[in-house]
């Protein structure tokens, strides 16, 4: 759960890989499979992340799509606190240990693994001569999070089948249930052996709805235009993230005022994000194709009212080779922070001299700052024969925080990321 970000970042590589095929003229499967590695730099997380996809054409307009994916991450990750020119102690989700990061260094917390296993199946059957409904389950389990989904999708053709409108609806419930149980929201982070806890596990709902529109523009060009507007609540708060309070002289973590809600306080307080949030994005996309090469072009505007805005753009040139192709890639990410974000809490503003925050909600989550993210990417894909295909991509990914008036030497460094996908289609 703690790395939500990253799975997102994991998904859509895998899904340029993981791509629906075009409808099969006959009852044969088309499958394609895809193995991602992902790494950090400075020994942060890694993924190994399996996938498979499966379809087949059932007859009398009737379709079945299958996917199962895996997900092993380990690794060290953020857990919200920022360098400072002091030792910096901390205490593992558990309760049970502690580890430390030293002057400079950005604190990571080195327990951290994984293991997700997510399945999925969607039923298309025609509603009439041109329309059809698509009817999906998925469900996803690790070792500190569970979900379970259903969706539907309304799919209409029109003007010689040359548009096609979409209007979906999906909702999904999770479980969390942290390592050590669920933090209670601003209380300090305790020393090894106590913890503050308000139960082992919360829940929350995702309701996601999409309405959109796909036009042939002639033979050679396709564009799409989506709306989507997704709903959650419960808990949408990370419970290993903390928020570091400081001194308003030094600026040094300092635990005076917490000592007052536990004798054993270090200098932060588990953050607490709003209960609930609206997810807005405009999503357009457009592929030509010219006499032998395509281009591909996308670009999602998302905003929310957590105050989070951001704009990508994704482009894609494939060179066509024959029996091969090469595809170059970029994709640009800019995002602007969350209005509860901030680096650290003051003691005597932010916390008062009972240890009480007088704020609503808060984190120093570096995924809610304003930042930018840069991928480039290169795939070669290869025919090996008329009904399979092999493929291999690499990408190197930057991210960069904006961390404004943030003193120096408590800046969030920048994170530089590997990614290798091999992929293998066939038609079986």
């Amino acid at each position: 759960m703690q790395l939500s970000s990253i799975k997102k970042e994991l998904g859509v590589a895998t899904c340029a890989l993981l791509q629906a095929p075009a409808y099969a003229t006959d009852s044969s499967w088309d499958i394609d499979t895809a193995v991602l590695y992902y790494s950090e730099s400075d020994g942060r997380v890694q993924a190994f992340e399996p996938a498979v996809y499966a379809s087949k054409e059932l007859g009398d307009d009737q379709r079945i799509d299958l996917r199962l994916v895996v997900d092993v991450l380990t690794g060290a990750t953020p857990n919200g606190a920022h360098a400072s020119t002091v030792t910096q102690t901390f205490t593992t989700p558990s309760g049970n240990g502690s580890y430390t990061a030293q002057p400079g260094e950005t604190p990571l917390d080195d327990s951290f693994k994984d293991t997700r296993v997510a399945a999925g199946v969607d039923w298309t059957l025609p509603f009439s001569r041109l329309s059809r409904v698509r009817l999906g389950l998925n469900g996803s389990t690790e070792y500190d999070y569970t979900s379970l989904g259903v969706s539907a999708t309304y799919l209409h053709d029109f003007n010689s089948r040359n548009t096609t409108v979409s209007a979906g609806l999906a909702f999904n419930n999770d479980t969390i249930t942290p390592v050590g149980g669920v933090p209670t929201a601003f209380s300090p982070m305790r020393e090894p052996g106590a913890t503050n806890r308000d139960g082992a596990e919360d829940t929350k709902t995702v309701t996601d709805m999409i309405v959109g529109i796909t036009q042939v523009i002639n033979r050679k060009t396709l564009i799409q235009l989506n709306y989507s507007l997704g709903l959650s609540d419960g808990y949408l708060t990370d419970p290993y993230k903390i928020v570091t309070v400081v001194n308003s002289e030094t600026g040094l973590p300092d635990n005076s005022a917490l000592l007052n809600v536990n004798a054993d306080a270090l200098p932060y307080v588990y953050e607490k994000r709003p209960d609930s949030r609206q997810r807005n994005s405009v999503f357009f996309r457009t592929v030509h194709h010219f006499r032998r090469d395509v281009v591909n072009f996308s670009y999602r505007y998302f905003w929310d009212d957590w105050g989070i805005t951001s704009n990508t753009f994704d482009l894609k040139y494939r060179y066509e080779f024959g029996r091969s192709y090469l595809q170059p890639g970029i994709r640009y990410y800019l995002q602007d922070a969350a209005d509860f974000y901030r680096h650290n809490l003051v003691q005597g503003v932010d916390v008062d001299v009972n240890g009480r925050v007088l704020l609503d909600t808060v984190s120093s989550d570096y995924r809610l700052a304003k930042l930018t993210t840069t991928t480039l990417s290169l795939k070669y894909g290869y025919a090996l024969g008329d009904n399979s295909e092999l493929s291999m991509r690499g990408g190197l990914m930057n991210q960069s925080i904006d961390d404004g008036d943030v003193p120096a030497g408590e800046e969030t460094p920048d994170l530089d990321a590997l990614i290798i996908n091999a992929g293998y289609s066939l038609r079986w």
